[in-house]
């Protein structure tokens, strides 16, 4: 029996989750799937440029996994990009958390290294309990182009 994998940690989870090339009826596409957490590790990665040991320690992994996640979301992207394919973000190994908080009072925002919220925490600047996730949203819904 194999073991039960970890749920990986997801920062980021994209208003946006579809995305199909213009011009082609979206009945006639194939589609590529990619897991939020894949999402995760491309946008580590690629986007804000971090060594794969920092990113597979803020998404609780092995390297070796990470590397592994790295590599099949590059393959499907490509394929989705070469082939003309949709691209469906959806589903995946994953639980969301919140690494940076900002205060309520005073604006004032923060790294969270623990990545834990609770009742109990305050504003380092103002000691104001009022603390909420400061998620990374784009202004845009969630869902299947038409």
């Amino acid at each position: 029996m194999p073991r039960p994998t970890k749920p990986r940690l997801v920062e980021f989870v994209p208003d946006v989750t579809y995305f199909k090339p213009p011009g082609i009826p979206l009945s006639s596409l194939d589609e590529v799937r990619i897991g939020f957490d894949e999402l995760e590790a491309l946008r580590l990665k690629d986007l804000e440029g971090l060594e794969q040991q920092e990113c597979a320690a803020r998404m609780n992994l092995a390297q070796s996994t990470l590397q592994r996640m790295l590599s099949q979301a590059r393959a499907k992207v490509t394929r989705a990009l070469v082939e003309g394919k949709a691209i469906r973000i959806e589903g995946g190994n994953y639980q969301q958390v919140a690494r940076t908080l900002i205060c309520g009072e005073c604006g004032h925002r923060w790294d969270n290294e623990s990545m834990e919220t609770d009742d109990s925490m305050v504003c380092p600047v103002c000691e104001h309990a009022g603390v909420a996730p400061l998620w990374p949203r784009r202004g845009r819904k969630r869902g299947r182009p038409s």
